[in-house]
């Protein structure tokens, strides 16, 4: 698994990751969700030991990344799919990390026709579109088959076949046990995808939780109620509870069998009842709005 403990980075004055603890369990995705500039990819710099942290550690399976004999087969990330030798062809890319962890030669064509690149590994890299360093990356990260996998934006640039192997490539690696931590920006790929949650804003822990639970602490959840006597109804229900949308009204704190009760109850005729759950986006736009360091305006 993977363990911070209080984690804190700065620069300066500037707090990009403050305090932050938490654990990333094996057999499930957990995805890593946070405004631009929350601290995400500075987390998994030294996570990794690519940064040092001002302040305390993280651990991979109880140890410090820097202590880990040939990595890479314990721990695959892709941070940065751009952050390669342009000139080298996709297969000695592989090659070159195969040989500097003792790794066996063969799993480089393996990983190649695994990511969908087994008939363009002795092209250039640097003719290589977005989509197709992705898979380069993933190839990469998974090259020692290793324990733990961190992925920071895996969908970026790829197209929706893309993304629906590489949501089912994850499930797969956490069903096997492994550990995998997943950055994104998309959360419908997110509530598709991930089982558990670490949230972050302006550096410092929101939410640790499943994905359930986290939807469940929205306020967004709300009956909807249609009816040709609203008028009747509204004085019914409780109150503070009640907003008016147009031809219908939303009410929160209570339950559709519970409204229905009350509408049969006094003879008033419903034509919708219907219990709105919030979506993961909603929820997490509701939980870190206070947290976005970058908001456009939206009116």
């Amino acid at each position: 698994m993977i363990t911070t403990v209080d984690l804190t980075k700065r620069y300066g004055s500037t707090s990009a990751v403050d305090g932050l603890s938490f654990t990333v369990e094996s057999g499930r995705v957990t995805g890593f969700l946070g405004p631009n500039g929350a601290g995400k990819s500075t987390t998994m710099r030294m996570v990794l030991g690519l940064d040092r942290p001002t302040r305390g550690h993280a651990l991979i399976g109880g140890r410090p990344y820097v202590e880990l004999r040939e990595p890479l087969r314990r721990v695959g990330a892709l941070l940065d799919a751009r952050a390669v030798h342009g000139g080298r062809t996709a297969r000695n890319h592989l090659l070159y990390l195969a040989q500097s962890n003792r790794l066996p030669v063969s799993r480089v064509g393996e990983m190649l026709d695994l990511v969908g690149l087994g008939q363009v590994g002795d092209r250039r890299i640097g003719g290589f579109s977005l989509g197709m360093s992705q898979r380069l990356g993933i190839a990469g990260a998974l090259l020692g088959d290793p324990e733990v996998l961190l992925f920071d934006e895996p969908v970026n640039g790829l197209d929706p076949e893309g993304i629906l192997w590489i949501r089912t490539l994850m499930r797969r690696l956490a069903a096997e046990g492994r550990t995998v931590f997943v950055s994104s920006h998309l959360m419908s790929e997110m509530a598709q995808t991930a089982d558990h949650l670490v949230v972050i804003g302006k550096g410092r822990l929101i939410a640790d939780s499943s994905v359930d639970a986290f939807i469940g602490r929205s306020s967004r959840r709300h009956v909807r109620v249609r009816s040709p006597e609203l008028a009747r109804l509204v004085p019914l229900l409780p109150q503070g509870h009640v907003t008016t949308h147009g031809d219908h009204v939303r009410v929160t704190g209570t339950t559709a069998g519970s409204v229905g009760e009350t509408a049969a109850a006094a003879g008033i005729p419903l034509h919708e009842l219907v219990e709105v759950e919030p979506s993961l986006e909603s929820a997490y736009m509701e939980l870190t709005q206070a947290d976005t360091e970058f908001a456009a305006d939206r009116s």
